[in-house]
């Protein structure tokens, strides 16, 4: 997804995570314990210009154990192998953008942002979908990406183990403002960016950002918990309102947008939320993400941080865990490059779709060459090994 104006959305985001911020000592213990390794190297593996590593990696088992990973751009292809340290690109496009100027048709351009299976071959997935309207004549009063940029959370579905994925029709819409794209521009607006999807015994669980509104009705922007008993169901998923899960956001293009109950952004995450693993001897769960210096919210440095919670709701402080200039600082002012989209993928997970972790696992990310004050697609996807220690 482009990424010029991504300063712009953190100043949207900023200052908005609020409530369910907890203030226990921290709950877990995060330790980088090796030097980075590529996975991916968009100039020396990528089959075409759209293969660079450009949203947090996702991974599952297929039927015959054997894993496929997604994290690139908007021509969504898989990295394939036997397992996680033996991945290599498959050149077949498993989900392709349409490019389509019609905004209901949710075609513009996707991202295979989180997935999940139970049985290895019918795959659901949620898709980042961004509708440029700038890039379409006339459906933009201006001309800048940011100004006409709208997002929804949209559905897709493979049924032979993430060898393809098609969209309903008409499409399935998971999380979608309640106003059509014409309304509001001037700014980024919608739903966007998220994490994986991570399992509590009968329910599913997926965060997701907003930039929120003023109306219909009124959202803080910020980043909000989504819960399904379905994933196969993308328009079953609800949002945390403080009070329970009950907040709906459907699509705006079938049937009269109404004010709809807003969800609660939560603390401490200042935009999106990279990944977020259960760790299997205590239940914790782990959440990563990058940030933007903040002293006043408690992140002293730019770089990559870690959350603790036991229910998913109240997080413990964030802790750095990797040091470095993110997409949210100015590349201007980082000429050794940018680091973003992180995740933590443990090797030995018992879970199918890495959404548990044991005490070791790899956080895997991507560095961005910056040319000047440009990102520039010269990037490489990395891993690095790292400890977990959780006490109980």
């Amino acid at each position: 997804m482009p990424r010029r104006t991504v300063l712009s959305v953190l100043a949207c985001l900023a200052g908005t995570a609020r409530a369910l911020a907890s203030s226990e000592p921290p709950l877990s213990s995060l330790t980088l314990v090796g030097p980075p390794a590529i996975v991916f190297k968009a100039g020396r593996d990528a089959c075409d210009g759209a293969d660079v590593p450009d949203i947090s990696a996702r991974a599952l088992r297929e039927p015959s154990g054997a894993v496929a990973l997604f994290g690139l751009h908007y021509r969504n292809r898989a990295m394939r192998g036997p397992d996680l340290d033996h991945l290599k690109l498959d050149c077949a496009v498993v989900l392709d953008s349409g490019e389509a100027p019609d905004p209901a048709a949710y075609d513009d351009r996707s991202w295979i942002a989180a997935t999940w299976s139970e049985d290895g071959r019918r795959v659901e997935a949620l898709l980042h979908h961004e509708y440029q309207a700038n890039e379409h004549p006339g459906r933009c009063r201006e001309a800048s990406y940011l100004a006409c940029w709208y997002n929804t959370v949209v559905a897709a579905r493979s049924e032979d183990g993430g060898r393809s994925f098609r969209r309903a029709a008409p499409p399935v819409v998971a999380m979608a403002a309640p106003f059509r794209q014409e309304v509001g521009q001037g700014r980024h607006r919608g739903f966007f960016n998220p994490s994986n999807i991570v399992a509590d015994g009968r329910w599913r669980y997926v965060f997701v950002s907003t930039t929120g509104w003023d109306k219909p009705g009124r959202q803080e922007p910020g980043t909000c918990l989504f819960r399904t008993g379905d994933p196969g169901d993308a328009a079953s998923w609800r949002g945390w309102t403080g009070r329970g899960f009950t907040a709906a956001f459907p699509d705006p293009y079938r049937g009269a947008p109404k004010p709809p109950e807003a969800c609660l952004p939560l603390a401490p995450f200042p935009a999106g939320v990279g990944a977020v693993v259960r760790h299997r001897a205590t239940g914790a769960f782990i959440a990563v993400f990058m940030a933007k210096a903040d002293p006043a919210r408690g992140l002293p440095q730019s770089g990559f941080y870690w959350t603790t919670s036991r229910d998913l709701l109240a997080w413990d402080t964030p802790r750095l865990l990797l040091a470095g200039a993110t997409l949210y600082d100015d590349p201007c002012a980082a000429p050794g490059g940018l680091i973003a989209y992180p995740s933590l993928l443990d090797p030995q997970a018992r879970g199918r779709n890495f959404d548990d972790t044991g005490d070791t696992a790899l956080l895997t990310y991507a560095t961005l060459r910056t040319q000047g004050c440009a990102v520039t697609s010269d990037r490489d996807l990395l891993r690095r090994p790292l400890a977990i220690k959780v006490w109980p």
